[in-house]
């Protein structure tokens, strides 16, 4: 039984025009029309203060993967808060050693975890172990390795040396100059620039693009190349099937090691547990978050191979450990809802859910490239991207107000849907669809056809 929605009546509206401070958005509007405010949620639901239900098929920001309302998260959060609620990791506690062997078990190979609140540290800390490991591990005189290369359209982070690495223009816009030694390359956008070719001749393209980087650049000034194995808030740009080999190789020629960031991809969302398991081509760090505990606690985790662990260890006199360190990283409660997460995905199949869902729901959407505004669709298990276009023929991206009207259309109809805003100049042109992993078929059509009636509202159609 739910409690009442907000039972005294408060004008939540007004307070929070008056006192919070929301993320990506211009307030000016909130003073006649306030956002709309949840109170609760259920498998892919979530219902607001007038009692409104609407579909969530972003999973509030990508990361509610197995759905609302789980009893047995909150049940585990609770008992670990009652025993231990918190101790730092400059220690340990259970909850943090179960959760830290897990994910090795998951990932199949030794190394060591590093547990930190979001997505955006976890990637700091892997840009740090990078540079560390290499200033540790080098030849005198050869030089810093400092580096770091990432992709046009990828997104690493809020925070400097993870914005640093993001490029989308309009997340740094008014934030410059930034920090330093952050480089970038051409994304593996097939659609958008394949322009005829062969996936394999293109593809070869994109790696010969990143090897004459490093190449003008000094291989033996680079420490990392961080990749998303789906570009996901920039597009959810899926790479070749040869791409994330063909950068394994070249790290690996050049002594650069290779971090994947799957906040976004990581624990099923695209169908496997880690979305690099497509492809079989293991990073040397991984970074993740949001569905590590479904959203149900901040907590995010940066997983590094053995080889470069060791390259930390000395004797307790030397400067050779890591010197970083995250009060709330890993707390008991944290870990322990991060375990618990774990559990429910494999006990309930929903990596394998989310392929099979996927496949049906990217079948329905790909009915909607007869539209003339339609230009691709794509995507893994339910990580899903609609590129809508002027033109099927130019490609130009539509523009900002069509893009709203159809993402209005759905919230109209109570389904919630994403779209790359706050990303590249002109190219927000992108909706993007990542339910909860608990998705049935009778949700998927919902989404389905309500993303194709709003399309199909367009003024063009």
């Amino acid at each position: 039984m739910f409690a009442s929605l907000n039972p005294d009546k408060t004008d939540l509206g007004k307070m929070d025009a008056e006192s919070l401070w929301h993320a990506l958005v211009q307030h000016k509007p909130f003073s006649q029309k306030p956002p709309k405010c949840m109170a609760r949620g259920v498998g892919c639901h979530v219902t607001d203060t007038d009692g409104v239900e609407y579909f969530d098929g972003i999973s509030g920001l990508w990361c509610v993967n197995v759905g609302y309302g789980r009893q047995e998260l909150a049940e585990v959060a609770y008992e670990q808060m009652v025993n231990l609620a918190y101790y730092p990791l400059t220690m340990s506690h259970e909850p943090g050693i179960r959760l830290a062997h897990k994910l090795l078990e998951l990932l199949g190979y030794e190394g060591k975890v590093f547990f930190s609140t979001s997505g955006s540290e976890a990637n700091e800390t892997a840009f740090k172990i990078a540079r560390q490991y290499h200033a540790q591990t080098s030849p005198a005189g050869s030089g810093s390795r400092y580096k770091i290369i990432s992709r046009y359209r990828g997104y690493h982070g809020h925070t400097m040396g993870a914005l640093s690495a993001t490029a989308q223009a309009e997340r740094k816009v008014k934030f410059e100059p930034l920090v330093p030694g952050f480089l970038h390359v051409s994304p593996p956008y097939y659609y958008r620039f394949g322009d005829g070719q062969s996936e394999d001749v293109y593809n070869a393209a994109c790696l010969r693009e990143l090897e004459h980087t490093i190449l003008y650049e000094g291989a033996e000034s680079v420490a990392a190349v961080i990749v998303e194995p789906v570009i996901s808030g920039g597009g959810v740009i899926v790479p070749p099937d040869g791409y994330l080999r063909g950068v394994r190789e070249i790290c690996d020629r050049t002594g650069i090691l290779l971090i994947y960031d799957e906040v976004v991809s990581g624990f099923g969302r695209t169908g496997k547990m880690f979305g690099h398991q497509h492809w079989g081509v293991e990073p040397d760090i991984i970074s993740f978050a949001k569905g590590l505990t479904s959203g149900y606690m901040p907590l995010s985790a940066t997983v590094v191979k053995q080889f470069i662990f060791e390259a930390f260890l000395d004797d307790p006199s030397s400067d050779s450990h890591f010197r970083h360190v995250s009060t709330y990283g890993g707390t008991p409660v944290c870990t322990a809802v991060g375990l618990k997460n774990i559990e429910i995905l494999k006990r309930e199949n929903l990596c394998e859910q989310a392929a099979e869902m996927g496949e049906y729901l990217l079948d329905r959407l790909q009915r909607l490239l007869d539209h003339p505004n339609v230009g691709d669709v794509r995507g893994k298990g339910l990580l899903l991207g609609v590129e809508l276009v002027q033109d099927k023929i130019s490609k130009i991206p539509l523009d900002s107000d069509a893009m709203v009207s159809v993402t209005k259309h759905c919230m109209d109809k109570h389904v919630i849907i994403g779209r790359n805003t706050n990303t590249i100049p002109g190219f927000t042109n992108v909706l993007i669809l990542a339910p909860p992993l608990v998705m049935n078929r009778a949700e998927a059509d919902r989404l389905a056809d309500t993303l194709y009636d709003a399309i199909f509202a367009l003024p063009s159609s």
